[in-house]
Order: structure tokens, then C-alpha cells, then sequence
């Protein structure tokens, strides 16, 4: 006489919601379970399986991430043995779950800005420039796409509040979720990215001045949820104008990353973008080379903007600030580069092997391998009484 084999074993709602908690919410990037997202689990068996119906709250109605929450809670539910079906069913927080939120991620404080605190490891780089129209938008977001690629927790400020084009290079097409009065930036290739061209109409000019300026770049370091961050990349704008100088005063531990041309022309104006640091005592890293030459077919380079920029501006900020400025990197004209800035995926990702994409994911480990300095870091240390 045959035996029977064992009936599949049903989950259970502690089965089911141990499994959510490896659904982790793409903008906070910690697990639903614990952000207090899952309302309710339901299992009632049935002839062919059982029927799961998870019950999820989103932090706003218009949540731009509800098909991805929906998506991979079905997943990892499905996989559980016995699941026969799974449902989702959405829900929106209430006042006092976007408040108990908020304070379970920011506390009861009054905003802070987190990078400027003495005990911060986030690595902060402002990108700047001499002057418009030398890469510093497509460095910044190739940079922060490879450090992402490689494994590290990013975020980017568009701090280039007249001419942000950040969004559209990374491909955000999604609004800012606001918890309470937190702001939760939207995340793309692994970045968190914020910018004023989120805020304002398609099309809009943005004609404020330096207070508003410093209020603005305040508010995306300090009301923005960045989380636990390694590296934190500034978009500046060219210049040594007033965002300059707020990002000098609000973020004192920050170090600049200098893009220039070959250009001489371009080399000088770079140099006065960098000389900025004499007086808002920064420390600058190097500087990045960009359009340096055309890459022939037949392996010759064609130096279109001239040669010796880059090179010229490390040289000059070594003298000037008496520390050693050195040169990161030379990306070559590539019309990959173009295109993958145009299309919303950093070269870094869409074309790896390309000759820009090689020097940029260089330069990008250079900088993310770097040791965070002690300079305004507390060492721990107290005066012996004697």
C-alpha cells in the first residue's frame, strides 16, 4: 500500500511577512517592514494554494513608486511555497504615520544639515568651474553613476540652480515625495538625486538672488532624507558667485573637483574658480580635463580645443594653495558621452568601454577610494587635568 505524500505546507503571516522585510522601499532604501508600510497580512487557504493579501501603506496617495512596491512585494510573497496568488492592497499613510516617520528617520530635532556634523564619513565633492559649457553637469553625473555601479551609497545636488540639467542626465522623471516635512529625493542608477528643476515649471527661468540662493541649496542639504550617504557630489555653478560661497559656509569640510578644457582661455578662467578656495580655506582635489581631443580612426588624436589646460590649472592651484593639486583625468570628445547625457544613462553605464566612459569611472574610483580628511572632525580627544 502507497503513501500519500505530505500536502504542501501553507504560509503563515509570520512566514509571509518575515519575506517583506526583503522588499526594501526605493526611495528611504530600508526595508517596508520596518518603515511600518505593511498594514496587514491576510493567508486563507484554498484547493490549489493559499491566497495572500498584503495590506501596504504608500507615504503619499500620488506615490510615484507604487507599481515598483507592488511589483516586488508580489515577488517575494510569490516564492514562498504554498502561495497560490498574492494581492496588494494600497493604502495611504495617515498624518501621524508620516509624522511617526519622519521622526523615526530625522528625530524630534529641528532640521540639521547631517554633512556638516563633525562625526559625518560622507565624502562631500563640489564639482565647479570657470566658466558654462566645459562637461561639469556630465562629469558630475558620471561620476556619481559609477561610484553608484561600484557598490557605494550616492547622492547628487543640482546646486546649479540657473542652468540644472542633472535630472534630465540621469533619466529622473519622477517628483520629490514629500513625508510631513521631509523630503524624499527620487533615486536614479542608485542615486539620490535633488534639484531645483523638480520644483519649478518645464520651461521656467529661475530669477532669484543670494539669499534665496543660500535658502534653496540650505534646504536641500538639510529638509532632504539623504540617509547614510559615502559620497555626496555638488553640481555647481560656474563662477565664484554666491552658491560658491553657501556651499563653502554650510558644508566647511567639503573639497572641490575642478573641470576645465585644454582651452588657455578656459584653463585661466578655471584657475580664478579654483583660487576661491584660498579664501573659503577648501581643500581642492584636482581637476578634470574634459574635451581634451577627437580620437581619430586610425588611433591619432586631433587636440580640437588646444592641449595643456588641465595640466596648467593643477600646476598653477599646487602653487597657489601650496598643496599638491593634481590632474585626475583627461576625457576625450566622445559622441557616446553626448548621447548617453541626452538619453538619461551616464555613458559610465550605457557604454562602459567607450574611451570617456574609461577615464571617467577612473577618475570616480580615485575619488571614492580617498580617505574622508580630519579637518573639523572630532578626534575624541579631552584635556588632561593636572
Amino acid at each position: 500500500m502507497g503513501t500519500m505524500a505530505n500536502p504542501t505546507a501553507a504560509p503563515t503571516v509570520e512566514s509571509v511577512t518575515a519575506a517583506l522585510a526583503g522588499v526594501i522601499d526605493p526611495e528611504i532604501r530600508r526595508p517596508i517592514t520596518e518603515l511600518g508600510m505593511v498594514r496587514s497580512v491576510e493567508v486563507t487557504d484554498g484547493e490549489e494554494g493559499a491566497r495572500v493579501v498584503v495590506g501596504v501603506d504608500l507615504t503619499t496617495a500620488g506615490c510615484p513608486l507604487k507599481d515598483t512596491i507592488t511589483r516586488d512585494v508580489t515577488a517575494v510573497v510569490s516564492r514562498l511555497e504554498g502561495v497560490a496568488s498574492v494581492e496588494v492592497a494600497m493604502g495611504v499613510m495617515s498624518d501621524e504615520q508620516r509624522k511617526a516617520l519622519r521622526t523615526q528617520l530625522r528625530g524630534s530635532a529641528a532640521p540639521e544639515i547631517p554633512f556638516a556634523k563633525p562625526d559625518s564619513l560622507t565624502r562631500v565633492y563640489a564639482i565647479a568651474s570657470g566658466k558654462g559649457g566645459v562637461g561639469k553637469s556630465s562629469v558630475t553625473a558620471n561620476l556619481a553613476a559609477a561610484m553608484a555601479a561600484s557598490g557605494l551609497k550616492v547622492g547628487v545636488i543640482d546646486a546649479d540652480i540657473y542652468g540644472f540639467s542633472l535630472p534630465r542626465m540621469l533619466g529622473v522623471s519622477q517628483q520629490p515625495t514629500k513625508v510631513d516635512d521631509m523630503i524624499l529625493p527620487p533615486v536614479a542608477h542608485g542615486v539620490k538625486v535633488i534639484s531645483i528643476g523638480m520644483f519649478v515649471p518645464q520651461g521656467r527661468a529661475v530669477v532669484w538672488r543670494g539669499p534665496m540662493l543660500h535658502r534653496a541649496l540650505e534646504q536641500f542639504l538639510a529638509d532632504v532624507y539623504w540617509g547614510d550617504l559615502d559620497v555626496l557630489l555638488l553640481d555647481l555653478p560656474p563662477g565664484t558667485g554666491d552658491v560658491a560661497i553657501s556651499v563653502a559656509q554650510l558644508l566647511p569640510s567639503s573639497e572641490l573637483v575642478i573641470v576645465t578644457t585644454p582651452q588657455v582661455a578656459a584653463a585661466e578662467v578655471a584657475e580664478r574658480a579654483g583660487s576661491i578656495a584660498l579664501q573659503t580655506r577648501q581643500h581642492i582635489v584636482g581637476v578634470v580635463e574634459n574635451m581634451s581631443w577627437l580620437e581619430q580612426p586610425d588611433g591619432s588624436r586631433l587636440e580640437v580645443f588646444g592641449s595643456g589646460g588641465g595640466a596648467a590649472v593643477a600646476d598653477s592651484l599646487s602653487r597657489a594653495t601650496g598643496t599638491g593639486v593634481a590632474l585626475l583625468g583627461q576625457v576625450p570628445l566622445d559622441v557616446a558621452l553626448r548621447e548617453a547625457g541626452d538619453g538619461g544613462t551616464p555613458v559610465v553605464l550605457s557604454a562602459p568601454e567607450s574611451p570617456a566612459a574609461r577615464v571617467l569611472s577612473h577618475v570616480a574610483a580615485s575619488l571614492a577610494h580617498r580617505s574622508r580628511g580630519l579637518a573639523g572632525r572630532s578626534l575624541g580627544l579631552e584635556p588632561v587635568q593636572r
